[in-house]
């Protein structure tokens, strides 16, 4: 008499274990509810960054010939980059709570245990973590200069206090609750550090503008045009604005957007009646340099 293996009499001897398949999709649906919303969050703060940072200039991007398809790129390439930079912090601070961990002998992860499985405890730390979330934008206001560290804590438990404690709690209650705690807590990280690149970038921008220092990563990161030139007239060949070097922001409808920073003012100027000369990308300036030098 044969003997039938089991799976040879249902012919289901290829098919994959469920519960491997199950803790795929879970570390997908776990992984994406924390990175989608901090990634939506910045894409909108770092679209808005661009545009103040233009607005110093007195213009705006779709003005410098930068339509939204490019911004789209350009954005998107600085998330890829944040996320190559994020991924490397939290490899680190991952390997370092490891580290904690087996020197205190694995008391560090029964307490992260603890305070996950009571929900006031739950809930505060998510509370006091969106509450600092909001020092990125208190400091894109300019209210946080000058403020200590004890300041920091004291703003940012008193916002988690009075806006996430209680909600957070009663989210608490049940599963689609918690995981939307997971989801707003990952929205205002993406947030907080939003606001606190914008703050940033609207700095570096401004240092271009009054001093003609150069670029800074940042800047070069969400694809600010960093190129300086001397404009001369096409048909009489003269140097125009004395000479000085002058920043393109960018061109559009036949003509150059351009950044005069030693008369800080902006200006458009024909592209058929113009002539770049000396064009510099990323100049490399002095410690102390100032573009006023030039109109002395």
């Amino acid at each position: 008499m044969t003997i039938t293996k089991p799976e040879e009499h249902t012919g289901h001897a290829d098919l994959p274990e469920p519960d491997v398949k199950a803790g795929v999709v879970d570390l997908l649906e776990r992984s994406g509810s924390v990175v989608v919303p901090i990634a939506i969050a910045l894409y909108a703060l770092l679209y808005l960054g661009i545009q103040q940072v233009y607005g110093i200039f007195d213009i705006s991007p779709e003005q410098a010939g930068i339509d939204q398809a490019t911004m789209f790129g350009r954005l998107v390439g600085t998330l890829v980059l944040l996320i190559i930079g994020g991924t490397l912090l939290a490899g680190v601070v991952v390997a370092v709570l490891w580290l904690l961990d087996k020197a205190t002998l694995g008391r560090l992860f029964r307490l992260a245990q603890a305070v996950r499985t009571r929900p006031w405890a739950a809930a505060a730390a998510g509370a006091l973590w969106c509450g600092a979330s909001y020092w990125g934008f208190l400091g894109y206001l300019g209210l946080g200069e000058g403020a200590s560290l004890a300041g920091i804590v004291i703003t940012s438990v008193v916002i988690g206090a009075l806006a996430f404690l209680v909600p957070f709690r009663l989210l608490r209650r049940r599963p689609t609750g918690r995981a939307g705690m997971k989801i707003v807590v990952a929205a205002f990280t993406g947030i907080g550090l939003g606001f606190a690149l914008m703050g940033q970038m609207e700095s570096d921008a401004l240092a271009v503008a009054e001093k003609g220092r150069p670029a800074s990563i940042l800047l070069s990161m969400v694809g600010f045009q960093d190129q300086w030139v001397v404009l001369n007239d096409r048909e009489s060949g003269k140097v125009l604005r004395g000479g000085v070097q002058v920043l393109l922001l960018g061109e559009r409808e036949g003509a150059y957007a351009l950044y005069d920073c030693a008369h800080q003012e902006t200006f458009r100027i024909s592209m058929e009646a113009t002539v770049l000369r000396q064009v510099t990308l990323e100049p490399e300036r002095p410690a102390g340099y100032s573009c006023m030098q030039q109109k002395n």
